[in-house]
């Protein structure tokens, strides 16, 4: 009797004890270290939405700020299809862009869309570069190790 007894204790403290363990795990959880000396993004926006558009550019600042990357992230944002949005002069998005320029972020515009929408170069940001095409640009990148995120 008293070795059921004893077991019966044991086993109902076992139920309490996980619990509270599995808590305090999750508690002193932090997130991945960051344990590479370089990491390599590319931001895709392929909408004109200007919540997706200023959630990206958002995401995009959180991540070099992210103190586990901070100085450790090469950033690309590229734009294409109804994303050429971000970069028209006419947009609210260049203090954001400039904000990220000058964190060493490179600002690309897919020049299919440019050619195929007939838009003047005139109307977009002087400060972005230009590559072929916005879809050969995230394969290059995904096959050379780049995260490639569309937010």
């Amino acid at each position: 009797m008293k070795n059921r007894f004893s077991l019966l204790f044991v086993l109902a403290g076992l139920l309490f004890i996980k619990p509270a363990f599995a808590q305090t795990a999750a508690s002193e959880f932090k997130g991945a270290e960051a344990t590479q000396a370089h990491y390599k993004a590319l931001y895709y926006l392929d909408e004109s939405d200007p919540k997706k558009i200023k959630q990206t550019l958002r995401n995009m600042d959180n991540a070099l700020e992210d103190t586990r990357l901070k100085g450790k992230v090469e950033m690309e944002l590229i734009a294409f299809a109804d994303g050429v949005a971000v970069y028209d002069k006419t947009g609210p998005y260049e203090a954001e862009l400039q904000k990220l320029l000058q964190k060493g972020v490179i600002l690309a515009q897919c020049s299919n869309t440019v050619r195929e929408r007939h838009i003047d170069k005139a109307t977009l940001f002087s400060f972005i570069s230009y590559v072929p095409s916005g879809n050969g640009e995230i394969i290059i990148r995904q096959a050379d190790g780049w995260a490639t995120i569309h937010p």
